[in-house]
């Protein structure tokens, strides 16, 4: 069994990423690193798990482990690391955005492959560091790669997505206070959402010649979790013609799959899934896809990357159920 670490053991993606932990075949946590919560135990933070670990949160960290963890905020895993240092043979695997850009995935003598298996597993399993996607960014390059893979986007590209109360972190503000979110819903970073970025830079890998914009609205919904995604765009070709690219495309993925019937967001919470279906208006292609924001969006995928980086079954550790009812 591999050696564990996860530095930033409080948040909602630590809590789920040892949740899946404990009862993956080939994996064994060695510490989760909390300095707020030093000597306390891992379920009185996270209480999904009492009666399912006696893990306590530590300030010591062990650099031999075999795999390391960073759910840390956007900007603290760069100063983590610039100021902890892990064995050589040490994987890490980042859940921030930190090292997901082009310009940002070299970092001292690391270089990080961005994690999006159905974008490119192959480097994924011979990478030694990850840069794990953000949910947003997820959802939105499911619904866009096969377009992208076959050169066909050659308009403006609209996203309209939804995410749930969680995928604002575990730390209090005015939106995520129950009174306001509750019976409530507004969007927020209206076309400059941080996940643009790579979402672009992806679409630009598959597709060169792309030139339009993808505009991007995010809005915050009155749930907890998931993210629900609809993209449209121009496209000449019929209905059936693009359900045979995506089909064809994600033809070998472990999780996601192409739905002929409408989805929705019960069907995929809970579980590492994404979702995705199609529909045709006159000249215009309308994607929906749907992911937890926690599992696919950030520590499920994680772990599938995990898998892939060790060799082990893709889906080992995350065969599981959506809380549908």
């Amino acid at each position: 069994m591999i050696q564990v670490g996860i530095i930033g053991g409080a948040g909602y993606t630590a809590g789920e990423l040892i949740r899946l932990l404990i009862s993956h075949q080939e994996t064994a946590i060695n510490f989760v690193y909390s300095t707020s919560n030093a000597g306390n135990k891992v379920s009185s933070v996270h209480q999904d798990l009492v009666g399912s670990t006696d893990l306590i949160f530590t300030d010591k960290i062990n650099t031999e482990v075999d795999v390391l963890f960073l759910c840390l905020g956007h900007g603290n895993s760069k100063l983590f690391l610039e100021t902890n240092s892990f064995s050589e043979n040490t994987k890490i695997i980042d859940l921030s955005n930190d090292f997901r850009l082009e310009d940002d995935k070299i970092f001292e003598n690391k270089t990080f492959v961005y994690g999006l298996p159905e974008l490119q597993k192959e480097d994924i399993k011979k990478a030694n560091y990850i840069a794990n996607p953000g949910c947003f960014a997820t959802a939105i390059q499911l619904a866009l790669l096969p377009l992208a893979h076959q050169n066909v986007l050659d308009k403006d590209v609209h996203v309209n997505a939804v995410t749930g109360a969680t995928g604002a972190g575990t730390s209090l503000s005015k939106t995520t206070h129950f009174t306001w979110r509750d019976n409530n819903f507004s969007y927020y970073k209206p076309f400059t959402h941080q996940h643009l970025g790579e979402i672009n830079q992806t679409v630009n890998q598959l597709q060169n010649n792309f030139s339009s914009e993808i505009l991007f609205m995010p809005n915050r919904g009155n749930f907890s979790r998931g993210i629900f995604v609809t993209v449209y765009t121009n496209f000449e070709g019929s209905l059936e013609d693009a359900k045979t690219m995506f089909k064809n495309y994600y033809k070998d993925a472990a999780f996601t799959f192409v739905s002929d019937e409408q989805i929705h967001l019960k069907q995929v919470v809970n579980t590492n899934k994404c979702l995705i279906h199609l529909h045709k208006h006159n000249n215009k292609l309308l994607v929906t896809s749907i992911i937890d924001n926690l599992l696919k969006g950030a520590s499920g995928q994680a772990v599938q990357n995990m898998n892939l980086m060790f060799g082990f079954e893709e889906t080992e550790g995350l065969q599981l159920k959506a809380n549908f009812f």
